[in-house]
């Protein structure tokens, strides 16, 4: 079992100014899986506890030089603490700072080693990160778990093609600091969020308690996947009327989540997302949240990063 590449100027920059600090905030706990073709940061895909979050990456958005070998057709999974990468990508990235004067390129190599830590007598695996400059080198070793076996890769595998699973409808929210602000309210208030999603464009979450309501509605927002027209003796009524109407038709659906959860799946704002959809799964499973990136300077999507939040329902409400 092998894996060793060089991490681009740009895949320092991804990982370390935008994804992991949003990552991190999900949660330090993460499987990170290497395939001959991608890397992918997954948080609790194999428990149903918490907000899952699926980042992946073609090899290409972040190294060269990539090989990866192993005898699960070139697989490799394993769990780490963000926070420790990350921190040992800040330091990187600070004997790069302090070398930048120098005609002598910068190398950040990255890779999968065995070593026998002290006082033991049993060596242990870590993902090593090599960095080169004029006068210093870093080496700093993060510990991760011992390599997923065969089986353990395909029960990883099950649940990352489960979490792959589309709502039929989503809906782009136009303005993701409009909700940032909302949310921090949100939790002086309760702790469950209701989310309504309907197929013409309408989207609500409000918290409720016996003495407060606080929420927000956001109306004729694009739609992906299937729609339908608002039917026009609804247009005067009020936000409640509305939704209940819809869902009574099936054209709109309804869930309770964690605002902490919900409060988590919008620090992906860190990530510094383009846009973002939310929709509601089959039968109310759970409220996904799907993250689009452009290419710079454009309004193409960037088709070698993805990232997206499925958020545990309370309960599965209506529709």
């Amino acid at each position: 079992m092998k894996f060793k590449a060089l991490v681009t100027e740009n895949g320092v920059t991804l990982l370390e100014k935008r994804f992991l600090p949003a990552l991190e905030k999900t949660g330090k706990a993460c499987h990170l899986c290497l395939t001959r073709d991608h890397a992918m940061f997954l948080h609790n895909l194999l428990n149903g506890d918490g907000i899952q979050s699926i980042a992946q990456f073609r090899k290409d958005a972040l190294f060269h030089d990539y090989r990866i070998s192993s005898n699960n057709d070139d697989r490799i999974a394993f769990s780490l603490d963000l926070s420790l990468l990350l921190r040992a990508l800040r330091s990187a990235v600070a004997v790069a700072a302090s070398a930048s004067s120098s005609a002598v390129p910068n190398r950040l190599e990255i890779k999968l080693v065995k070593k026998l830590p002290p006082n033991s007598t049993q060596s242990m695996p870590f993902l090593t990160l090599e960095t080169r400059g004029y006068k210093s080198a870093v080496i700093q070793d993060i510990p991760i778990s011992k390599p997923f076996s065969r089986a353990h890769l395909a029960e990883l595998q099950t649940a990352l093609d489960s979490a792959q699973d589309l709502p039929q409808t989503l809906l782009q929210v136009p303005d993701l600091n409009q909700l940032l602000n909302l949310v921090d309210r949100m939790k002086q208030v309760g702790d469950v969020v209701n989310v309504f999603i309907s197929k013409h464009g309408d989207l609500s979450v409000q918290v409720s308690t016996t003495l407060i309501s606080l929420g927000a509605e956001f109306r004729r927002l694009v739609v992906i996947g299937e729609q339908t027209n608002a039917p026009a003796e609804d247009q005067n009524l009020g936000a409640h009327a509305r939704s209940t109407r819809s869902i009574s038709r099936g054209d709109g659906q309804s869930v309770q989540v964690s605002v902490k959860h919900f409060a988590k799946s919008l620090q992906c704002h860190l990530a510094r997302p383009d846009c973002a959809f939310y929709g509601i799964a089959p039968q109310g499973s759970c409220l996904t949240v799907i993250f689009q990136f452009f290419i710079p300077g454009s309004r193409q999507t960037d088709k070698s990063i993805s990232l997206h939040c499925r958020l545990p329902v309370l309960d599965s409400g209506s529709g």
